[in-house]
């Protein structure tokens, strides 16, 4: 049997991990722009919030746009808008400019992650996505801890306003690679054998367990904003993405300023938690893929998602009550890989009770992940300034992880007149 669908994985990958390099780049520029514009922490604050404002509006338009036209069109033509406001970030001249460019940039990105999950409904049977969805995403953090010492060393050779015309070249280079290569259906696709091809539609559609209940999905779920389920989706992402986008956006300039450290020693120990991540991401979706095979069902993204947040609030505790650099780095290590380990089961999720409506339901969940991280943009500097320290924003995330492990107990898929349902073997 081929195994052209991992192809699918490793170019999602391959994506995200440049996403994330074109998104934290700023962040890594924050001292160098900050001068140019004469801007304050809490101006920054907003210019990072802005591209947060725009990424979560626009989440679930763009999931519905990939549902409709399909990924490959919509996936090229998002990255090459994205890589473009990339270049057009070298371009600004002040604080307003940046701020519309960084928003015009966070709603060319939205559309990335549901297209993907999109493109992973037809592409992956279901015992085979929740790993694929973490290796994908763990692009995103190795991404980022790559951007923290690779953007340091190319600012201070090329300078700030030239390395983002670089990115938008290599975004662009991208895009055109992935027209060419990729199809809407794997049917269409030259690499994928019949034997392949039968595997992949034979395993498409989800079945969850839950009490003595095997759940066989007929049609996708309800998961309109009417939907318990789907608010209960979105507000634990909520608080995910409250917790992993100061890794994204504030630990940079927190490490630095906090212990007086160099911009490429910062990178280095800012990276580690990313790299924590990404290993929590494929932990997460080993543990879930594993536990679905072996008939744990809905047990299989529930459980993984608890523990996840669980081990998220204890290394924010450890890393709040740490007086020194390399300590705190370890906790925020423990606290990261923890909050990632709920990702995979949250995308494996969506595309559960999303089906071929994968796009806007992930889109959903998305949004209101975003929310958080626009959220955490602004909390960080008005928290710091307002009480003089950091430990009130660290115990808002804490208290937002126990809260997410919560929402996984009360997350179910019995949703009356949404599913078909048969006795379990």
């Amino acid at each position: 049997m081929s195994k052209a669908r991992y192809a699918l994985v490793a170019v999602a990958f391959s994506l995200t991990a440049l996403l994330f390099v074109d998104r934290i780049a700023i962040s890594v520029a924050k001292g160098h722009i900050e001068s140019d514009f004469g801007l304050t922490d809490t101006e920054f604050g907003w210019v990072l919030s802005m591209f947060s404002l725009g990424y979560a509006l626009f989440q679930s338009p763009t999931g519905a746009m990939a549902d409709k036209w399909g990924p490959r069109s919509m996936l090229a033509l998002f990255v090459i808008t994205w890589s473009a406001l990339t270049g057009l970030t070298g371009l600004a001249w002040g604080f307003v400019s940046l701020m519309v460019v960084r928003f015009l940039f966070g709603i060319a990105e939205a559309g990335a992650f549901p297209t993907f999950a999109r493109a992973m409904y037809s592409w992956l049977p279901a015992g085979e996505r929740a790993l694929a969805q973490g290796i994908n995403l763990s692009g995103a953090r190795i991404g980022a801890a790559f951007a923290l010492p690779f953007v340091a060393w190319m600012l201070d050779a090329a300078g700030w306003r030239e390395s983002f015309y670089i990115l938008c070249a290599v975004g662009i280079i991208w895009a055109v690679c992935w027209y060419v290569w990729f199809r809407n259906d794997p049917a269409d696709h030259p690499s994928i054998s019949k034997a392949e091809l039968k595997y992949i539609e034979e395993g498409r559609e989800t079945k969850l367990s839950t009490a003595d209940e095997r759940v066989s999905i007929a049609e996708p779920m309800d998961m309109s904003f009417r939907s318990k389920t789907m608010w209960l989706l979105m507000l634990q992402y909520f608080a995910h993405s409250f917790t992993f986008y100061f890794a994204l956006t504030w630990l940079f300039p927190y490490l630095q300023k906090t212990y007086g450290l160099s911009a490429v020693t910062t990178g280095f120990l800012a990276g580690a938690p990313l790299i924590a991540s990404a290993i929590g991401n494929w932990v997460g979706g080993a543990v879930v893929d594993m536990m679905y095979r072996r008939g744990h069902g809905l047990w299989s993204r529930r459980l993984p998602a608890i523990i996840g947040f669980v081990l998220s609030a204890g290394g924010l505790v450890g890393a709040m009550l740490s007086d020194s650099a390399y300590i705190a780095v370890a906790w925020l290590c423990l606290a990261m890989f923890g909050t990632d380990v709920t990702v995979p089961p949250s995308w494996a999720y969506c595309i559960d009770v999303g089906g071929k409506k994968s796009g806007a339901v992930s889109g959903k969940m998305n949004m209101c992940g975003n929310l958080g991280a626009f959220l955490t943009s602004l909390a960080f500097p008005y928290m710091l300034a307002v009480f003089g320290s950091t430990m009130p924003f660290f115990i808002a995330a804490i208290v937002l992880n126990l809260v997410g492990a919560y929402f996984w107990f009360l997350i179910n898929i019995k949703q009356k007149g949404q599913r078909v349902f048969a006795k379990a073997n």
